[in-house]
């Protein structure tokens, strides 16, 4: 689907303010690579800034832009976990947590196009250790699955 744009065929806009289109509002939110890095660790259970850090490989201040705008946006919320000197933990809200199927999909799609050595992670269901498919579903005993059901675990191309 081609959407009509004021700019230049090679030149993409930085916001999509001009475009009636879901797909583009959801861009300006995880559009970002580390946007949805984050939201990936924080699926695995990544929660403090400084895991976020050695998790990702990310500048501070780009973690500290991201966290602020995902939890501006909703898709987290800030707990503090530690008074003097204060310390907080970034936590999925439900909106967060609705990006899940997303996240799984580009993850599975990833898998079947750019691991030639396989999937670097496998994600599991948790009770029977079967596999998630496209469809969100464990490939052994057919149960639907989302983000409290499974787990990461290394894969062949680890």
């Amino acid at each position: 689907m081609r959407h009509a744009t004021p700019y230049p065929e090679n030149v993409l806009p930085r916001t999509y303010d001009s475009q009636n289109c879901s797909v583009a509002r959801a861009l300006e939110v995880v559009g970002d690579r580390w946007t949805l890095l984050i939201i990936r660790s924080a699926f695995e259970g990544v929660r403090r800034f400084d895991d976020f850090q050695d998790d990702l490989g990310i500048a501070r201040n780009v973690l500290t832009d991201r966290l602020t705008r995902l939890c501006d946006e909703g898709l987290l919320r800030r707990v503090r976990y530690q008074e003097r000197p204060d310390r907080f933990e970034y936590r999925l809200t439900r909106k967060g947590v609705e990006l899940w199927p997303a996240v799984m999909t580009l993850l599975l799609w990833g898998d079947r196009h750019y691991a030639p050595d396989g999937p670097p992670v496998i994600i599991g269901h948790r009770g029977c250790d079967g596999r998630l498919t496209a469809r969100l579903t464990c490939d052994a005993c057919g149960a639907s699955l989302g983000p409290r059901d499974v787990e990461a675990r290394p894969g062949p191309g680890a």
